[in-house]
């Protein structure tokens, strides 16, 4: 499974946010390429503060879900989206992707962090399941707009 600490992957991602436009088109869903790329921060935000938090959720759907944040399975079209993480309003394509990328960035950079807190819904993950969270869901978004 690919992990967004491998510089290569890193590579790889930026390059595929890089041909996203204002126009590009989802091939499924709701999101719009704004609301989509907003939506991408969340997880990143999440691990970029690895904030000491009470793991809250339903632990039948948290055992279920959680192995497909980081096996090698594609996630299916239109999963369900957590309340939080949903776009109510459209959001400025251009100033989010940035944001998106400086975000990347700033989870890659911690590839070497020694101490993660547990994931708020998800509980315990190593340090390589946090990366191949990441770029799953990152590449499951991508693929939602073609790149």
């Amino acid at each position: 499974m690919k992990s967004i600490f491998e510089e290569e992957v890193y590579d790889e991602i930026i390059t595929r946010i890089n041909k996203l436009t204002q126009d590009s088109k989802s091939q499924w869903g709701k999101m719009n390429v704004g609301q989509m790329v907003w939506h991408c921060q969340i997880p990143l935000k999440v691990a970029v503060k690895n904030k000491k938090t009470r793991i809250t959720g339903n632990p039948l759907i948290r055992w279920f879900f959680k192995k497909s944040l980081y096996n090698n399975k594609t996630w299916r079209k239109n999963l369900p989206t957590v309340s939080y993480a949903k776009a109510k309003e459209d959001k400025e394509f251009a100033s989010e992707n940035e944001a998106l990328k400086k975000l990347i960035y700033e989870v890659y950079i911690l590839r070497n962090r020694k101490i993660w807190n547990p994931h708020p819904l998800f509980g315990k993950f190593t340090p390589q399941q946090w990366g191949q969270m990441q770029y799953k869901h990152l590449d499951h978004h991508l693929r939602q707009f073609g790149v």
